[in-house]
């Protein structure tokens, strides 16, 4: 089993994490300039098995596409050109700033430190991971009885 890939994507900066060999649980790996992006997963792929890659879909309120799917589309279309072998997933990431700066403070992290936006981003993409993490586990198929 390989590890699979969560990527909060920004247009200056993208955090990146990682599960276990196991898929129980995702941590923080990286937070990348994103003109470096690609390489950087090229590279990651090189030395682990990476089952999938799980994208933020960043939507507004009501559902609909937020404005960075401009951004994001493109990339992900990179993706699927230069790794077709790695499935790419969309999955929701709305809040997911929100809760990575709750999760700070909630982790007694100093103010100083909550500016550095490239936590923010690792930290984001963090929750994506184990989100969609557990969306896979909670389904019915998935519980034991």
């Amino acid at each position: 089993m390989g590890r699979i890939l969560g990527i909060d994507y920004g247009r200056k900066r993208t955090g990146v994490a990682v599960t276990d060999p196991l898929q129980i649980v995702a941590g923080n790996l990286a937070t990348v300039p994103t003109h470096t992006l690609m390489q950087f997963i090229k590279d990651y792929i090189a030395r682990e098995t990476v089952d999938r890659i799980v994208i933020g879909l960043p939507s507004q309120l009501n559902g609909k596409p937020s404005e960075s799917m401009n951004y994001i589309k493109p990339f992900v279309n990179r993706l699927h050109k230069e790794l077709p072998d790695v499935p790419v997933v969309m999955y929701d990431e709305r809040f997911t700033s929100s809760i990575a700066h709750q999760a700070m403070i909630d982790g007694g992290m100093k103010k100083s430190d909550r500016r550095d936006k490239a936590r923010v981003d690792a930290i984001a993409a963090t929750i994506i991971l184990n989100d969609y993490l557990q969306s896979i586990y909670n389904q019915p198929d998935n519980i034991k009885s």
